[in-house]
């Protein structure tokens, strides 16, 4: 029965419309002149959704979920489909393009452009291209063989040429077509198809079809009724029949075995047919018209030959879709039980074409599919249309003919001849790039760009020059080269610019650096690679270069031109990076599986210290992404970012481990938005960026504003109190690691900087302790704590007490205890370091002598030694401010410079004596002193006594024997109690104001006769209160 031909639809503004179907048929999708992509799910239907991609739209593709169209603004573009969401630019021309289609498995996309030239991209990575460049006029249409090995492109010049994809080289041409000077003025689109061994090409009212590798034209497909040129051709999922359209609005269907007319109809009012596709299943036709209009073909049928041995048999009507239907008892004879699953399971949309397999040209040629695998069922869809991976077993079952000799071969040929692998497929590696540069394809690209400056690159017909640009004028004067060489790569840094050009036949790869901060007049030179090694990376440091190469090598050089180590890289590079003494290095430690990359990454010291800090451990990216900049933050730490936007800092503190620090894709607001890296400050806290809408890159002019963008360290509940507050403390803690690398290293650090952020730490500290004890959670507390300085420890116990919360305060005093014990352990190590003035001034000799070998014991109890010598260490713990410093070292002097005279001599004795009261002080000395920082020794004295009265009973209890637990013989302990005992029947007709203003007169006086005395006094006082 024929095929029905149902009413029009408007859809377009009169101009060029394009038309497609999705991967399962379920939409069909337009475009047109107004700048519009409509999806429509029937011909039906009254409200299609619209996308609005450009002010014109030329062409459209659509595969895999992402929906690929050539718009007026001279790009490419990707949507996904069916949302419609901007998902970036995937190449751009010149001038707009005319034509774009989808190779089988939608790895690839082929563009072709009124600039004469087409182009292949990769959909996985969009730098991934060939240009094809040989046609002298604008292009009129392209299409890829299905095994992906060829492309086809007709041109306004007249010619339809055959390319070699991989080696971007002409295979052949034919000189078919009518000449013309732009597409709008040529007679007929001449939209080619591609079946696995056909192509067929629309020459004025005829097809011609020429076969694959012979280029032999093997038969022309032509209708007495067709008096008008055909625009358009589109083969069937099966490849047995041809559609084709015309400019007089003819549509007919061929049987290309018989070389019959099956179907014929005319446009209800004979406007030019510019888009056709046949539905993924067949048995379909959706065309569009100059006019904006959209029409459907249903229930074709086609006039098929009964048998393949009589030509002149009666021909018999038999519908298209019956015909599919009837496949599967046949086509399923053709394979094994093993082989009974599609065989482009689990390929991902960034697999690239393997080359063609030898074997292949046999009858069954049809049966190879585009990626590479064993042939199956996927060789019956075509190549604009076919249908998604997933739905290979459900589908592709239909498209076999009744007849086994017309399209199937005999069993025993078809059976594969090799193992079937059905598991991950491996992911193609990602090339070598230059952080900071722009793709190399780009006519005019930025070849650098860091905090030094700026590497520009220009290829035209015009110049090919570079330009290169400082922030800061100071550092060198702008400056213009000649890329006489043709450079591709560059670097810049404070002292020089490093360039690099690919060897060609002719001549080496060579590596030319500019040493603009040389004293003398030869600021030039140059170094030519071996024969067949091409430099793929480079990057400057601190007085030397560095170039990695293709026979994996990694070379060095000075900043001069001497020529230093080289050593072998494990894998093929991707990209390096330097700064000061420090070079990092990411390759390819293997081949990755289902779209990840399997990097590795070294971190290499130079200087004194020559030595191998990461030793090739790999590289964590994010799920199917790959790395899309590298370098170091200004204060020298190695980062990097994958192509998801996600920002990860080289955690020095954990064992060299990475942590991410940003998603720069938080900050889009589109889909096809990014974010261009520029450069990483750690203080202040800053990610320097250049934002790209619809793009994954910038242009060059005009300049590009640069963004700022803040850390943000993912988290849990970042929206919560609690969770905002861990979020900050962390990443002050992650982002001044720094200052211990560069203090190591030798570098000056900003001393009030890292002050300023340790001070920040335990603000953060104590509001997350506070609110910890707001809600009752102790344990938590105590966590908090441990993170916490001995001082600010002080500062948790008074608010617990406060909060009548004794459990928390006990467990914490002991915390702190355990803390001060640390710290004393250490300050005898740090006290050897320090100049021996410091101690001559605050002890006489004997002090001096006890200082360096009573170690940790005599300053657990003596208080007034550790008054004395321990201003460097907490200082650096507590860091509340610029004065507290200072006045650790000079207040606590005044009082004691009376007590040498005397005392010296009895200090064996004096250190066992500390009483509760001596112990708490030495431990909140410095607290009094930040809340009063002008206070003199006795007032420090007066308003401990006053804070000490505060406490609770037992909470003074607890000082007291832990001073007794400090006693060292037990004669003295004796001794001491004994004292305490008649000073407490001597004073126990006193009132307790008699008590405090006693203690007050025997802790400032320098007339008191002996310090056991005063312990007594301080430890009534403390602890006879009640």
């Amino acid at each position: 029965m024929p095929g029905e031909r149902k009413p029009m639809r408007y859809g377009h503004s009169e101009g060029h419309t394009d038309v497609c179907f999705d991967d399962a048929g379920k939409y069909i999708v337009t475009c047109g002149s107004d700048g519009d992509v409509r999806i429509w799910e029937s011909l039906d239907d009254d409200d299609p959704k619209s996308i609005n991609v450009g002010e014109k739209v030329y062409s459209l593709a659509l595969k895999n979920g992402k929906l690929v169209t050539a718009a007026s603004n001279n790009t490419v573009q990707i949507h996904t489909f069916p949302e419609g969401d901007p998902d970036g630019i995937l190449t751009r021309f010149t001038t707009n393009a005319t034509h774009i289609t989808y190779n089988r498995s939608g790895s690839r996309v082929a563009a072709g452009s009124s600039d004469f030239m087409v182009k292949v991209v990769e959909m996985y990575d969009s730098s991934q291209q060939k240009t094809l460049r040989g046609h002298t006029a604008p292009i009129l249409s392209v299409t890829f063989d299905p095994k992906d090995e060829f492309l086809a492109s007709a041109s306004c010049d007249g010619s339809v040429a055959v390319w070699k994809i991989e080696e971007q080289t002409q295979v052949t041409s034919w000189p078919l077509l009518q000449k013309s000077n732009d597409v709008i003025n040529a007679k007929s689109l001449c939209r080619l198809a591609w079946q696995p061994k056909l192509l067929a090409i629309p020459v004025e009212t005829t097809v011609q079809l020429y076969q694959r590798d012979s280029w032999a034209q093997v038969g022309t497909l032509s209708d007495d009724l067709g008096t008008q040129a055909i625009n358009v051709v589109a083969w069937s999922p099966c490849g047995k029949f041809l559609a084709a359209g015309s400019i007089g609005g003819l549509l007919t269907v061929w049987d290309v075995e018989s070389k019959l007319c099956v179907e014929r109809q005319t446009h209800e009012k004979g406007y030019t047919v510019c888009g056709l596709a046949w539905h993924p299943l067949g048995g379909q036709i959706a065309y569009t018209d100059t006019e904006g209009c959209l029409g459907v073909l249903d229930g074709l049928s086609s006039s098929s030959s009964s048998s393949s041995t009589t030509a002149s048999s009666t021909t018999t009507k038999v519908s298209l879709w019956s015909y599919m239907e009837q496949a599967p008892a046949s086509y399923n004879d053709l394979f094994d039980d093993d082989d009974d699953r599609p065989m482009d399971e689990g390929i991902s949309e960034g697999t690239c074409s393997p080359a063609k397999n030898p074997g292949d040209e046999d009858d069954d040629d049809d049966l190879i599919p585009a990626t590479g695998r064993a042939r199956n069922r996927s060789a019956f869809l075509d190549d604009e249309n076919s249908l998604d991976t997933g739905s290979l077993k459900q589908g592709l079952d239909k498209f076999v003919d009744d007849d086994d000799s017309a399209i199937v071969p005999p069993a025993a040929a078809a059976a594969p001849l090799w193992p079937v692998y059905d598991g991950p497929m491996p992911t193609p590696p990602q090339k070598a790039f230059q952080p900071g540069s722009t793709p190399a394809h780009l006519m005019h690209r930025f070849m650098m760009w860091n905090s030094v400056g700026i590497v520009r690159g220009y290829n035209d017909d015009q110049d090919n020059a570079i330009d290169v640009e400082f922030h800061d004028t100071a550092v060198h004067h702008a400056m213009h080269l000649t890329n006489s060489l043709g450079h591709t790569v560059a670097d810049l840094s404070q002292e020089a610019v490093l360039l690099a050009c690919p060897g060609t036949d002719e001549l080496a790869s060579k590596l030319q650096c500019l040493h603009f901060s040389s004293w003398d007049t030869n600021k030039e030179w140059m170094v030519d690679l071996p024969k067949g090694e091409d430099v793929q990376a480079l990057c400057l440091g601190q007085g030397w270069a560095a170039a990695a190469t293709s026979a994996l090598i990694l070379r060095l050089f000075s900043i001069g031109g001497v020529q230093r180590e080289l050593f072998s890289l494990p894998g093929p590079v991707v990209c390096i990076a330097g700064h000061g003494e420090q070079l990092l290095v990411v390759y390819h430690r293997g081949t990755g599986f289902d779209g990840e990359q399997a990097l590795g990454v070294q971190l290499l010291q130079f200087g004194q210290k020559r030595r191998q800090v990461i030793h090739g451990e790999p590289l964590p990216l994010s799920r199917k992404s790959h790395l899309s900049w590298l370098g170091f933050t200004a204060e020298g730490t190695p980062c990097f970012i994958d192509s998801e936007g996600v920002v990860r800092l080289l955690n020095r503190s954990l064992g060299n481990m990475w942590t991410p620090v940003c998603n720069t894709r938080d900050n889009c607001k589109g889909k096809s938005d990014h974010y261009w890296m520029v450069g990483v400050h750690e203080n202040p806290q800053q990610l320097r960026c250049i934002p790209c809408k619809g793009s994954r890159y910038p242009p060059t002019l005009p300049r590009p504003a640069v963004a700022v963008l803040p850390f943000k360290l993912p988290l849990c509940q970042t929206t919560t109190e609690k969770g905002q507050m861990e979020e900050q403390y962390w990443r002050s803690v992650l982002l001044h690691n720094h200052y211990g690398f560069l203090s190591s290293s030798g570098y000056e650090i900003d001393e009030e900087g890292q002050s300023q952020a340790q001070k920040e730490q335990q603000e953060l500290l104590m509001k997350m302790f506070a609110l910890s004890c707001k809600l009752e959670r102790e344990f938590r507390s105590v966590e908090l704590a441990e993170l916490m300085t001995q001082n600010v420890v002080t500062l948790a116990i008074r608010y617990a007490s406060r909060s009548r919360r004794m459990a928390l305060a006990q467990r914490l005093s002991d915390l702190a205890l355990e803390k001060a014990n640390q710290l004393q352990g250490e300050e005898p190590q740090e006290e050897e370091e320090e100049e021996p003035l410091q101690y001559t001034r605050r002890n006489t000799g004997s002090g001096l002598g006890r200082s360096g070998s009573a170690g940790g014991q005599n300053r657990v109890t003596n208080v007034l030694d550790s008054m004395m010598l321990s201003s460097k260490k907490p200082t650096a713990l507590l860091s509340s401010s610029g004065s507290t410093g200072k006045l650790n070292k000079t207040p606590f002097l005044k009082p004691l410079a009376p007590r040498p005279k005397t005392k010296v001599q009895h200090n064996s004795v004096y250190v066992r004596h500390k009483s509760g009261f001596q112990l708490w002080l030495e431990d909140n000395r410095r607290i009094i002193l930040a809340d009063n920082p002008d206070l003199e020794e006795t007032d420090v004295i007066k308003e401990a006594i006053g804070r000490f009265r505060t406490l609770s009973a037992d909470d003074r209890l607890t000082w007291t024997e832990r001073a007794k637990g400090q006693s060292g013989d037990v004669a003295d302990m004796k001794k001491r109690k004994r004292g305490e005992e008649e000073n407490r029947g001597d004073k126990n007709g006193q009132s307790e104001a008699d008590e405090t203003r006693q203690s007050e007169a025997d802790e400032t006086s320098a007339k008191k006769k002996k310090p056991f005395d005063t312990s007594a006094k301080l430890s009534a006082f403390a602890f006879n209160k009640n």
